[in-house]
């Protein structure tokens, strides 16, 4: 019995789907069905029935998961307990980032973390918030900033600030806009960005709230592509405050002004990552840079 195969079985288990699991482990899915195929015959058990949503854990399957996690949990344990023993905070993280790096202060979190850890690594990568939040579940990054709900289980985070979006339109539309009700607007084009995102569903909370649906659709991934879309006179959107406040100010755009959402900025990882070295390590720097509470201090919120 090897390490791979338990780290294979418990992902599966985890992710139930092969194709996900083995992104997540950075294998082909052929790979990963002979490794679960190779611990079932060495075990003499069938560990997993597939369904129509996916591979669910056999019986047998789910009194021996939690043997495999605790030998990887006791595997982890000992690799923190050897970077320890070598002295300082050592590795890699993939950090997820999105919107402009001064409203998420990542520079200053990069700074601090280098100087206070400089054998940690960080490898950041730009994403769309609920692709963010996806992977942080499926462990594809180990944390990453995000704002909305947290929806996903074994995803907790810091909450950092309140975010606050306005419907902004383009400076000439002003007259159009100032007296118009949800059904006026919803006759003109929206700019919107994909569903997977928590822009979205702010706006498609509410539409859904006021009953209406918008008539025309333009789809941008990035507040600047959806701000240079609004400046351009193609269509309304959904944005951030701070920079619609800016942006009318400079004669840009309008604002209307019937309409406030508020979601929350967080910092967010796997819960049962919490004690790992390298995300405490973070997790402190992030919570000092933002002056918010440390986890353990009432600081961090779980998905329900």
């Amino acid at each position: 019995m090897e390490l791979y195969q338990l780290r294979a079985f418990a992902a599966v288990a985890d992710a139930g789907q092969l194709t996900r699991a083995a992104d997540r482990l950075h294998i082909s899915q052929p790979a990963l069905s002979a490794q679960i195929k190779a611990l079932e015959d060495e075990l003499e058990v069938r560990l997993f029935e597939r369904t129509p949503s996916g591979m669910q854990p056999t019986r047998a399957g789910r009194e021996l998961l939690g043997h495999a996690e605790r030998i990887l949990a006791a595997v982890d344990g000992m690799k923190r307990a050897a970077r320890a023993v070598r002295g300082g905070v050592a590795g890699r993280l993939r950090i997820g980032t999105l919107s402009d790096p001064q409203f998420i202060r990542l520079g200053d979190v990069l700074g601090e973390a280098v100087e206070r850890h400089p054998l940690l690594e960080l490898e950041l990568h730009h994403e769309i918030t609920g692709a963010a939040l996806e992977a942080v579940h499926d462990g594809a990054l180990d944390a990453s900033f995000y704002y909305g709900d947290l929806r996903l289980p074994k995803v907790e985070g810091l909450a950092l600030r309140e975010v606050a979006y306005c419907v902004a339109a383009p400076a000439e539309w002003r007259p159009r806009i100032e007296n118009a009700g949800w059904n006026d607007l919803a006759m003109l084009p929206w700019i919107v960005t994909p569903p997977i995102s928590t822009h979205h569903r702010l706006l498609q909370k509410i539409f859904t709230a006021h009953e209406i649906a918008p008539t025309r659709c333009i789809e941008a991934d990035t507040e600047a592509v959806i701000s240079n879309l609004v400046f351009s006179g193609l269509g309304v959107s959904l944005m951030r405050e701070d920079l619609a406040r800016a942006r009318e100010a400079e004669g840009k755009l309008a604002i209307w002004p019937h309409a406030r959402l508020r979601t929350t900025l967080w910092f967010i990882y796997r819960s049962e990552r919490a004690d790992d070295p390298l995300i405490a390590a973070l997790l402190k720097v992030v919570a000092e840079i933002w002056q918010v509470p440390e986890p353990g201090r009432d600081a961090s919120a779980k998905a329900a």
